[in-house]
């Protein structure tokens, strides 16, 4: 089950930065899910959440998001 509201975005940045962004959807509703979203503190969905290359927070984003925000944050 994914959010309905962040399915279009979501496939478009992952299909607009593919090499350069590796898109991980969490269903919250399994229990590898909820651990996942425990580890990320991700208590509303949809949350956008990038890491750097080592594994660092860059960004986050609680509900809906511009999608040219996230391919400016990947691009530069």
């Amino acid at each position: 089950m994914g959010c309905v509201l962040a399915e279009p975005i979501v496939s478009g940045l992952e299909k607009d930065l593919e090499g350069q962004l590796t898109v991980l959807r969490i269903d919250i509703y399994t229990p590898a899910g909820r651990e996942l979203s425990g580890l990320f503190s991700a208590r509303s969905t949809p949350t956008f959440i990038l890491l750097d290359d080592s594994g660092q927070e860059i960004f986050r984003s609680i509900g809906t998001v511009d999608g040219n925000r996230i391919r400016t944050l990947v691009t530069d």
